[in-house]
């Protein structure tokens, strides 16, 4: 069966930071691939800032299609919002149970408000979680601490943000290092975040 980490986020847009993270998670751990799931656009919350699905469902797979054991996924764009990633996991288990493992790829930061997750004793339950470094203030809950669903993988601490991209780049500031170039040229051409 092939295990999946899967890594969530709104991807607007992905950058060096997200790739750098989930190539090393998937070449230095027992997963087979990293999914990028892309958090849809919530109708609750119309950030202005934030792209349309597809534009980021594009810019992930230019992102990633060099890296065959990286994958866009835009599964949570049809399930109802708002959602929880418990929800999604268990669509997943029901849609791809006999095929694929599933695990969670998350920062520190994340894990330090796991406890304030929807569900989250089930998540942990069923599913490994992968936790790459952050700098991070606050502390990680004593239930997740030497838990053995929860694995550490020394991944590069990446401080880059897509808030930080986006900022800079309608600035006029050139960040054309910090995105995959392929992402770079959509973005360009799309005149995104401008």
């Amino acid at each position: 069966m092939k295990k999946i980490g899967l890594y969530f986020g709104t991807f607007n847009p992905i950058h060096i930071g997200h790739l750098i993270i989930a190539n090393h998670i998937v070449e230095f751990s027992d997963l087979d691939e990293v999914w990028f799931v892309i958090t849809p656009q919530s109708p609750f919350k119309t950030k202005q800032s934030l792209l349309d699905n597809n534009h980021r469902y594009q810019m992930v797979f230019e992102a990633t299609k060099d890296y065959p054991k990286l994958k866009p996924s835009k599964i949570e764009f049809n399930l109802p919002q708002p959602n929880y990633t418990v929800h999604t996991l268990a669509h997943l288990l029901e849609k791809y149970g006999t095929q694929y493992n599933f695990s969670l790829i998350m920062g520190e930061d994340n894990l330090k408000s796991l406890h304030k997750w929807k569900n989250y004793e089930v998540i942990l339950d069923n599913h490994t979680i992968y936790v790459y470094p952050r700098i991070a203030e606050g502390k990680i809950a004593p239930q997740f601490q030497n838990n053995p669903k929860i694995k550490t993988v020394a991944a590069p601490i990446m401080e880059i943000s897509s808030t930080f991209i986006r900022k800079q780049h309608q600035l006029g500031k050139n960040i054309k290092p910090l995105l995959p170039n392929a992402v770079w040229q959509y973005m360009d051409e799309m005149n995104f975040y401008r």
